[in-house]
């Protein structure tokens, strides 16, 4: 059985940063994608950053130059450090991970969302 824990979600003016943090543990052979999704109330869940367990990463073109994820391979803990906040980055906040056991059987894991407010 895997988690993701999620922290680091909460209420900013606009302008302002948060860091969300997401902690994976359980019986875990290897992690291979994790990152962040979000949605919004009536709209589609959307890819917001992922990254590699090689260190590659991706953004939502709304979100490149102001976010930044990282990945703690150790800790089993990525990270999405969100600078420049807009009203429109508003919304639950999902971690994701993509994690395979011993037979290298791949599952989707998702953690139970974190909300971040930003006020204008």
């Amino acid at each position: 059985q895997v988690q993701l824990v999620e922290s680091g979600g909460g209420l900013v003016q606009a302008g302002g940063s948060l860091r969300l943090s997401c902690a994976a543990s359980g019986t875990i052979f290897r992690i291979n994608s994790m990152g962040w999704y979000r949605q919004v109330l009536g709209k589609q869940r959307e890819l917001v950053a992922d990254c590699t367990s090689g260190g590659t990463t991706n953004y939502h073109d709304s979100v490149k130059g102001r976010f930044t994820i990282s990945r703690d391979n150790v800790k089993n803990t990525v990270y999405l450090q969100m600078d420049s906040l807009r009203p429109e980055d508003t919304g639950l906040y999902y971690c994701n991970a993509e994690i395979a056991n011993a037979l290298n059987q791949r599952h989707d894991y998702w953690g139970q969302g974190t909300r971040v407010l930003v006020s204008s």
